[in-house]
């Protein structure tokens, strides 16, 4: 019988620099944001989900570009478990997508916020009660830990942004990972400039930021960015 990652020791998941420590790690960050975020409003709402999304989506990019393949490599029904966690990525993006787009007042606002927790506490779940207790049975110790030097690299330079459109899947996540993460980062600079700034700052740092969500949602809709992408997925 396979025990979830959350019950099993560091040295049992293959030492500190195993890929599922370092999951298990940001899956205890995440759940410490969470709590944060409920019954908080306003601003501070707004701060705590910026935090959750540079969070969320280095980590859900690095899992699709670095592990997944080798989930789908090594295990029969690889490509079923993955698509159901990449679904629920999907899902993730199209939320956060929804909330910045509609901003702190629109009436399904407080719906899509619960929705999105319920997702991210599902996808968590599904990973270290299924899918990582899978992937441990398949792979040894140094593996595990050479997928997480992988996989951290992965996160450093992987988008915090929501990218509805972009494939799931190689090639299209590989090639605009780079991209996406450049146009994010930058724009999380911006933003948190604008929240310190002047008053009179904040117009022009807001368009910055426009303007680089423009550039980012014309990097999303290049053909070679939705290569790859499973039908329940693809936008």
């Amino acid at each position: 019988m396979t025990r979830s990652i959350a019950d099993q020791t560091v040295e049992e998941l293959g030492g500190p620099g195993s890929v599922l420590v370092r999951q298990r790690k940001d899956h205890i960050e995440l759940d410490r944001l969470l709590q944060e975020l409920d019954g908080s409003t306003g601003a501070a709402q707004e701060e705590v989900l910026n935090r959750i999304d540079r969070l969320v989506f280095s980590h859900a990019f690095a899992e699709e570009t670095v592990l997944w393949p080798v989930i789908r490599r090594v295990l029969p029904d690889g490509d079923a478990l993955t698509l159901q966690v990449e679904e629920e990525h999907q899902e993730v993006n199209e939320l956060v997508t929804a909330l910045e787009r509609d901003g702190l007042d629109h009436p399904e606002r407080p719906a899509r916020l619960r929705r999105l927790v319920e997702v991210l506490r599902e996808d968590v779940r599904d990973e270290e009660d299924v899918l990582f207790p899978r992937l441990q049975e398949a792979l040894g110790h140094e593996e595990l830990r050479a997928l997480g030097r992988r996989w951290a690299l992965m996160a450093r330079i992987s988008p915090t942004r929501p990218h509805p459109t972009v494939s799931r899947r190689p090639p299209g996540n590989a090639l605009s990972g780079l991209p996406l993460s450049l146009i994010d980062r930058t724009r999380d600079l911006v933003d948190a400039g604008v929240r310190r700034a002047p008053d009179r700052f904040v117009p022009a740092g807001r368009a910055l930021s426009k303007g680089l969500a423009g550039v980012a949602a014309v990097v999303e809709r290049v053909p070679l960015s939705r290569r790859g992408d499973k039908p329940p997925t693809s936008r």
